[in-house]
């Protein structure tokens, strides 16, 4: 008996080590789907001419593993598409619909840590096992077909597209949350035919050299999701967007509404607590309600028929006056919830707006890359570390990781986080280990889709990006008192150096401000138990993440900042760093305080100033990066799926 008793842990350590080695398997086996960085230039050039045919691609895909457009449709989907807050936007919807005890199917990307984290049953992303399961169904049936069809193998993300929808079907869910890849139009969830409802989040310039350099083209692309006779949402968008967000609906023939802000809902007396931190989660909260409200009146009625409340069950309300803005119907007032309120209050998305303390040191992540979510990001932060700072004795150091990719403008991006008068400042690729570091590299985190010389190229260029937007202003602060023309300041503090000034964002802020004006408290856990997104990967992500565009951006960085010989004789330098991947960065940056993050490597603090050295507080800001955020969290909560 005894001996029996002793056994059963060493079986159960079997038993982890084969999940863990089959899991291990697909996921590397899946990597092998990523295209490397020469057929990615490759597929660049072609991409205009050959995204038309994405779709049809799918569909096919999609039969070859046993899937039928009638097998999705009956997932009763809630399709989101967006520049910024898809990943939180469905994650509240998830939650809000699971507190009604539905059974929940929500796909997301890009994942921070785990692949699984894409594929999540009830707020929870698949088991190891399940994931090698149902990973393995799907590939030996698109293997076994593929020379049926000339050797065709979905890319990564279409893959991952298909096992989804697979995911689902074989766990019977009740409805199924789909957060978009890149775009909408020509993306590959966008084999959808019926979904119950669909939303648009905050629009933004994002992903450039795919969707367009402008905000109307990049609106046509995320409203072609919509499907004739389906009601859509949207969040407050600039005029222009909105006009072609219109138009595109008009087109298709989708009943389109403009959300219903906080404010205008009947609450019944109760307080709103959001499980997401950051004034730009209530406009997601705000839509996420209003998904959740019209998928339960939908579900109820499949044939969508119309009834005295207005086409497809939606509710409208009366007209508004323009200002030169598109008339579309606001959803009309209604009761929030119990299940409503629990459900935002409970929802957690680890990358956005996220604090993880430890002794004497302190994590802000917040996987932001676009210009507006920067700025929410230093409001956040700062917001959030002076409030601990107060708490703090002694001298607390603050410390930015930082990277970007893409075709996104490094200079565009740092220049509001400068306001943060950060101490010392990291670089580094999304790269989580250096060859030296080789504890707890998984394949999880591997990216065949750019070579690790462009994405060391990219740092250094970042970090002049940095030194000259820093140089400029403090320049610009040291001349101030010679300021007269105001509004050539706030555009210098807006990081427009050039005195120029954003009319588009300008625009988006004011039509926004009803819904961040709604009266919402937000809970400030920072439990590290959700998983986190918004998109930066998939192929789309990987056509961009090429050299091709970094001439440019260096073009950019440079004519958008002062010359960096310029400095003034008594500016103070901040001491800045590039380094070859997240665990070194992460190491320097809190100064040997992890101790998740060790090795027999020394660090060498001499370059340090001394007066930074050994505070009595680090705080540390994550940002720029999903993946940068993801490899963070890998090294500092390594457990955070748990």
């Amino acid at each position: 008996m005894n001996n029996m008793v002793r056994s059963f842990p060493k079986l159960a350590a079997n038993v982890s080590n084969d999940i863990s080695k089959k899991y291990e398997e697909a996921v590397k086996m899946l990597n092998t789907l990523q295209s490397n960085a020469q057929t990615i230039q490759k597929i660049r050039k072609e991409r205009d001419s050959l995204s038309h045919l994405n779709i049809p691609n799918m569909v096919k895909y999609a039969e070859r593993a046993g899937i039928t457009l009638d097998d999705i449709d009956s997932l009763n989907v809630i399709h989101v598409s967006g520049t910024k807050g898809k990943g939180s936007t469905c994650a509240f919807t998830e939650s809000i619909l699971r507190q009604y005890g539905y059974s929940t199917g929500f796909f997301s990307s890009p994942h921070l840590v785990e692949v699984r984290e894409r594929f999540r049953i009830n707020g929870t992303p698949l088991s190891r096992e399940k994931f090698a399961h149902y990973f393995w169904d799907v590939y030996h049936k698109l293997e076994a077909s593929k020379q049926q069809h000339n050797g065709a193998m979905p890319a990564y993300f279409a893959f991952c597209t298909i096992m989804a929808f697979h995911v689902f079907l074989q766990e019977k869910i009740d409805v199924a949350i789909v957060e978009v890849g890149i775009g909408g139009q020509y993306d590959s969830t966008n084999l959808i035919q019926k979904p119950v409802v669909c939303g648009v989040t905050s629009l933004g310039l994002d992903h450039t050299s795919i969707l367009g350099n402008t905000i109307e083209q990049i609106a046509w692309h995320k409203a072609g999701i919509f499907k004739p006779g389906v009601p859509a949402f949207t969040a407050p968008q600039v005029s222009p967007a909105l006009q072609v967000i219109k138009e595109r609906a008009e087109e298709i023939g989708s009943p389109l509404h403009k959300i219903t802000t906080l404010q205008d809902l009947d609450l019944q007396g109760r307080k709103l607590e959001l499980g997401i931190e950051g004034t730009m989660q209530r406009v997601n909260a705000a839509l996420a309600m209003q998904l959740s409200k019209t998928w339960l009146e939908e579900r109820g009625d499949n044939s969508r028929k119309e009834d005295k409340r207005g086409q497809n069950g939606v509710h409208s309300s009366t007209p508004e006056a323009g200002d030169g803005v598109p008339f579309i119907p606001k959803g009309e007032k209604f009761a929030v919830t119990e299940e409503m309120c629990q459900g935002l209050a409970m929802c957690r998305w680890a990358g956005r707006n996220q604090s993880i303390k430890k002794h004497r040191l302190t994590y802000y992540l917040d996987g932001a890359h676009t210009l507006e979510s920067i700025e929410q990001c230093v409001e956040w932060f700062q917001s959030v570390s002076a409030q601990e700072a107060e708490t703090i004795r002694g001298k607390v150091v603050k410390v930015i990781i930082f990277n970007t990719t893409g075709d996104r403008d490094p200079s565009i991006l740092i220049s509001p986080l400068t306001e943060c008068q950060f101490d010392l400042v990291a670089f580094c690729p999304n790269i989580a280990f250096s060859n030296r570091n080789t504890l707890g590299k998984n394949g999880d985190l591997t990216n065949n889709t750019v070579t690790t010389e462009s994405q060391h190229s990219r740092c250094l260029l970042n970090k002049e990006c940095w030194t000259k937007v820093h140089l400029s202003r403090t320049a610009s602060a040291a001349l101030s008192d010679d300021v007269t023309d105001h509004s050539s300041k706030r555009a210098f503090q807006n990081g427009n150096v050039n005195g120029q000034t954003n009319e588009s964002n300008k625009r988006f802020k004011k039509d926004q401000s009803d819904v961040l004006s709604g009266a919402v408290n937000q809970n400030s856990s920072g439990l590290p138990n959700g998983v986190s997104r918004d998109h930066e990967d998939s192929l789309s992500e990987s056509v961009i993440n090429g050299k091709s565009d970094e001439t440019s951006i260096h073009k950019s960085c440079e004519q958008s900042n002062c010359d960096s010989q310029s400095k003034l004789p008594n500016e103070a330098d901040v001491l800045s760093e590039v380094f070859p991947s997240i665990y070194d960065a992460v190491k320097w940056a809190t100064q040997g305080r992890e101790p998740l993050v060790d090795d027999d490597h020394k660090l060498d603090l001499n370059q340090i100033p001394e007066d930074l050295r050994d505070p009595a507080h680090i705080q540390i800001l994550i940002t720029g990066s999903l993946h940068l955020v993801g490899g963070v969290l890998r090294a500092v909560s390594p457990d955070y799926n748990s």
